[in-house]
């Protein structure tokens, strides 16, 4: 970018800059875009490398498991609250209300 540029970004940004702080950018700035430029290449060439493949929805059957009575009592016993037959759990949604 040319000094010129690189004053006129600062103006535009509301920034004024002393000439050293305009070379010291101009330098920067050229690295930056040097290095956006590399990273535009490398998504550009890996858009290029994508191949659509077949995409389906994998489904499956709806299956009610039943747990044994142990396995129930196990899980209520772990609770720390129970009120009736709820068990007591932590809140999470609004926790301040």
């Amino acid at each position: 970018m040319t000094k010129e540029e690189i004053l006129q970004l600062g103006n535009l940004s509301r920034v004024k800059m002393s000439d050293e702080e305009v070379t010291k950018f101009q330098t920067e700035i050229e690295s930056i875009l040097d290095y956006v430029g590399a990273v535009n290449r490398i998504v550009s060439d890996l858009e290029l490398k994508k191949t659509p493949g077949v995409v389906k929805n994998v489904m499956r059957e709806d299956v009610v498991v039943e747990k044994s009575k142990e396995d129930t009592d196990a899980l209520v016993s772990a609770f720390p609250e129970k009120i009736g037959d709820y068990l007591k759990v932590k809140k999470i949604l609004n926790p301040d209300s």
